[in-house]
């Protein structure tokens, strides 16, 4: 018997998923979380094989895999974004699956993982093979996603602990290495090669 924890932060969708395999003859859903900042500590007590994480989970995989080394984790992902990719890859997660895909699909990538196999969304890594690398440095890309998300350059200055002045040359910077026509455009430049 497969035992999966599910870790989602949307009710009608952690509830969709515990329907869908709670169907399954080899699975038990022992437990559900709705807060990441619990998935470890339920994850502890509840001794999963498998724990699914939706993308914002990716963040939280290290500890998970530091701290229950033998639980195997599995992403849902919303979108087949390259840079998904990276990251799960990085935070050692055990498969990325897309919300797209058909739910037969959600079970059998759960067994798999549990049986120690490794499963990537063939349009995911496809994207991923076929992006290219960001000519932007590490830094700049830090700069881009807090302006991709509402904030200014006094705000970006103030959470980065950088100068306003700073903050505005990374800006001018981004949008001259992508060859962008404003701010705006560099943001649509990235985030179509799955950069952010």
């Amino acid at each position: 018997m497969v035992r999966v924890l599910i870790a989602e932060e949307m009710p009608m969708i952690r509830g969709a998923l515990v329907a869908l395999l709670s169907k399954e003859p080899d699975m038990h859903v022992v437990a559900e979380v709705g807060r990441r900042e619990l998935v470890t500590s339920v994850a502890l007590a509840s001794s999963p094989h498998v724990a699914i994480l939706n993308t914002g989970g990716i963040e939280i995989a290290p500890e998970l895999r530091q701290k229950a080394p033998d639980i195997n984790l599995l992403v849902v992902a919303e979108k087949a974004q390259p840079r998904l990719l990276r990251q799960a890859l990085s935070a050692q997660v055990s498969g990325v699956i897309l919300e797209e895909e058909p739910p037969t699909q959600l079970a059998e990538a759960v067994r798999k993982v549990a049986a120690g196999e490794r499963i990537i969304n063939s349009k995911l890594a496809l994207k991923a093979l076929d992006a290219d690398e960001t000519p932007l440095t590490g830094r700049e890309l830090d700069v881009l996603r807090l302006f991709a998300s509402g904030l200014g350059p006094g705000d970006i200055a103030r959470f980065l602990s950088l100068q306003v002045g700073t903050v505005r040359n990374y800006l001018t910077t981004i949008v001259s290495k992508l060859g962008a026509r404003n701010r705006v455009d560099a943001l649509r430049i990235a985030g179509q090669a799955g950069w952010l």
